[in-house]
């Protein structure tokens, strides 16, 4: 049976999509094996934690490099089975397209590996490729799963919810094994409190990221903070798609939702355009990096560790995670160019959003294909129309972010009296790059426990107003902001409506930006107020206190020092504000009253004096 959807978009799209999905003659055997795939890829998560997680082996090698073997030849009669069971046997080998060659050459390298390799043992050619292959497995089945999660039941909102915490869980989970980590032992609460900083690319910490994990710990926070930046549901949706897994119509009409996608036919060019976007933009910051850590040859534990630094932070800077391998994040480098050339761009990029990059993509484009087509063969220029324009959306990112960096530099440079000339506080590069950093990022170049009162407060400012909306950034976002400031500006002046660069702002929208604003002052509000019970006694001030609070409820990531001196339950309250900062309070409230039906009647109005 076809499943019932009400529609949203075109009819071809529609149709397009409809001739793009699988369908699989009895349902029932369909089912069986969706269970079984479950419980096979649990096994294999389970037996990659044995084997690479713990420093004793917890079970005879030998049992589990068998079960490795017999849960390949699964997935191998599995595919059989769908081929056999699938309506359309062509549609079923276009979408499992990797399965065929991935399973030729694990077939080579099985039968021809003491012919090939005959210096080496069978097993050190073999069971590699069976692990690839594996791991190939298990992601393409993890990825769709999330993508169905996400568009089954009556509530997406709190299916997305869900999937933040299984993935904060499973790091967690992760990071607590022995060889995750160089400490004697991890605590279930410092494991969850780094788990939920890099999954919601906040970059406070608990425990030195580049001294007390390891480097498979490292890369799990890596992995962490890609997912989180990229968006768990995306991040599945595009790696789905690239091994092969198709969407079904509800699963693209829910990832329609999710990237505020016009038609179906987009949401491939959206999914493939974030794709590109962040491994070319992340790829160049990678490169770019290289030399800057020449500067400071001894923090680096070891030269050949270049390329993983140069990458860690490459990611972390474009999913303005903040995390760094350095106790000190990047003051060691405040000199270097690097940091205003490459880590900065690299945080503006992440922090605006691929909706405006999107744009501002197409619209160059656009005006490059005018350009020439006009000049070459002015007839065809006609007959295509006018190039593209910049949407209000990207206007306003553009215009806010611009004010908020020069307007913060200048107020921190304005107030800021560092008594050390070593702190280089009232420099421009520092205050720029700290005005960059606090909306977003959480990196810094200067100590922020010397900043005086006044540049802690403008530093909570940026990290309350944060990035854009669709990015990797937090807080109310700049055009709440925007909108907000633009409502005293129509009231002022007697507008009936508000204005932005000759366009109009719907009433719903502007309800939506001013509950933003009142859920996030109050969310700081209560935090603020539960850590002062919890950390009373230990000689912090109320600022420093509410700074922590805003940096984590902004996701930012800059500290006072406060962080690491937490007890337990003052760093529940910050792994809770960090995660609500992440989703969103608005999301958070739409999740737990999306069942409640709006009211079919208007009471009467009556007048009421204000001000």
């Amino acid at each position: 049976m076809r499943p019932k959807i009400n529609w949203k978009s075109s009819p071809k799209s529609i149709k397009w999509y409809r001739n793009m999905e699988l369908y699989y003659k009895n349902k029932q055997v369909e089912r069986w094996v969706m269970g079984f795939n479950f419980i096979a890829t649990v096994a294999v998560i389970a037996i990659f934690v044995m084997l690479y997680g713990f420093d004793r082996i917890v079970l005879p090698l030998a049992v589990l490099h068998a079960a490795e073997v017999i849960l390949c030849f699964y997935f191998f009669a599995e595919k059989i089975a769908r081929f056999f069971n699938a309506e359309s046997k062509r549609r079923f080998l276009r979408s499992n397209w990797f399965e065929i060659p991935l399973l030729l050459v694990l077939l080579l390298i099985a039968g021809g590996a003491d012919r090939w390799f005959p210096l080496l043992d069978r097993d050190v050619v073999l069971l590699p490729a069976v692990t690839v292959y594996l791991i190939l497995q298990v992601l393409s089945k993890v990825c769709l799963g999330m993508v169905r999660f996400a568009s089954t039941g009556k509530n997406p909102t709190m299916g997305l919810i869900i999937l933040f915490i299984i993935l904060i869980c499973a790091g967690a989970g992760l990071l607590i094994l022995p060889k995750a980590h160089n400490l004697e032992s991890m605590s279930i609460t410092d494991a969850f409190f780094t788990a939920t900083s890099a999954t919601c690319v906040t970059g406070l910490v608990v425990a030195d990221t580049g001294r007390d994990f390891t480097l498979m710990g490292q890369t799990i926070i890596l992995i962490l903070i890609q997912l989180g930046g990229l968006g768990i549901v995306v991040f599945g949706a595009v790696l789905a798609l690239l091994l092969g897994q198709a969407l079904s119509v509800k699963e693209s009409l829910a990832m329609q939702d999710l990237l505020s996608t016009r038609t179906l036919r987009s949401i491939s060019m959206m999914i493939g355009f974030i794709f590109l976007t962040t491994l070319v933009i992340e790829a160049v910051g990678a490169v770019s990096l290289m030399p800057m850590w020449d500067n400071v040859p001894s923090s680096l534990p070891h030269s050949d560790l270049k390329w993983f630094y140069s990458i860690f932070h490459s990611i972390s800077a474009f999913c303005n995670a903040g995390f760094s391998l350095f106790n000190t994040s990047l003051i060691d480098y405040d000199r270097s160019f690097g940091i205003y050339t490459v880590i900065a761009p690299l945080i503006i990029l992440g922090g605006l959003g691929f909706g405006v990059l999107y744009n501002l993509t197409h619209v160059a484009t656009d005006r490059v294909k005018y350009f020439f087509r006009r000049k070459f063969s002015p007839a065809l220029a006609l007959s295509l129309g006018l190039p593209r324009r910049i949407t209000l959306q990207t206007k306003i990112v553009l215009s806010a972010s611009l004010i908020l960096i020069v307007t913060g530099t200048m107020l921190l440079m304005l107030f800021e009296r560092c008594p050390s000339h070593e702190e280089h506080c009232g420099q421009f590069r520092a205050a720029l790059f700290q005005s960059i950093t606090a909306r977003t990022a959480g990196f810094n170049t200067v100590n922020i426990a010397v900043l005086s009162e006044a540049s802690k407060m403008i530093l909570m400012i940026l990290m309350f107003i944060g990035g854009s909306p669709g990015s990797t950034a937090g807080g109310i976002k700049t055009v709440t902001l925007v909108l907000i400031i633009m409502v005293v500006y129509a009231t002022l002046h007697k507008r009936r409506e508000v204005e932005l660069f000759k366009r109009s702002v719907r009433q719903v929208v502007i309800g939506r930006a001013i509950t933003v604003m009142l859920l996030f002052a109050g969310l700081l509000i209560l935090m603020t107020m539960l850590l002062v019970l919890t950390e009373s006694g230990r000689g912090w001030s109320l600022l420093d206190l509410a700074f922590e609070t805003t940096s984590a409820l902004g996701t930012v990531g800059l500290s006072t020092g406060v962080t690491p001196t937490l007890t337990t339950a003052g760093k529940w309250i910050i792994i809770a504000t960090m995660l609500i900062g992440r989703l969103g309070p608005l999301t958070l409230l739409v999740g737990l009253t999306f069942n409640l039906k709006p009211a079919g009647y208007d009471y009467p109005s009556e007048p009421l004096m204000v001000g």
